[in-house]
């Protein structure tokens, strides 16, 4: 993994958390227990924090940053789809953001909610509990998914995928996996 610090602001990544060799941290980036961090995020703390929380997964090629008016907070037992972009916003516990989607300044996905694959969700949305934000610009749709439903996914990853690649992992060369 590459990590960088900036000044005196450096990476913290609880013990128990994954992070993949190829993915980058930048500045103050905070990872907590049972989370992971895939190949080809990019996580760039250079105008505040970043936090993540416990048992959230953050996919491949996810893009996070934050802004030095608003950070960008991450709650526990969520999943940030393959190449999402968040920006300076609130995503709360047991939420879902879809592959693809970009979630801009001051949004606010509230606990058990959902944002679909390629959403674009407008600066200073608020995404209820239990609904979802479906299309560009996003719409929300409320009452049409439970925190149970979502946090299924996430326990997907940091039970079954995080031990998988932590314990289990590792580099090959070209010649031990060409057939004979």
């Amino acid at each position: 993994m590459t990590l960088y610090a900036l000044r005196e602001e450096r990476p913290r990544i609880h013990p128990d958390a994954y992070i993949h060799p190829e993915a980058v941290l930048i500045g103050e980036v905070r990872v907590g227990p049972g989370s992971s961090v895939w190949p080809g995020a990019v996580i760039r703390a250079d105008n505040g924090p970043i936090v993540i929380g416990a048992r959230t997964s953050i996919q491949d090629g996810a893009v996070i940053h934050t802004q030095a008016v608003r950070q960008t907070r991450i709650g526990d037992d969520c999943v940030i789809g393959h190449l999402v972009h968040l920006e300076g916003c609130t995503i709360e516990d047991a939420v879902l953001v879809g592959s693809g989607s970009v979630i801009l300044e001051g949004v606010i996905c509230r606990s058990g909610s959902l944002v679909g694959a390629g959403a674009v969700v407008a600066p200073g949305t608020e995404v209820p509990s239990g609904a979802m934000a479906l299309g560009v610009p996003a719409r929300i749709r409320p009452r049409t998914v439970t925190p149970d439903s979502v946090k299924i996914n996430a326990e997907a990853y940091s039970q079954r995928h995080l031990p998988q690649h932590r314990d289990g992992s590792h580099e090959v060369t070209l010649a031990e996996c060409l057939e004979h």
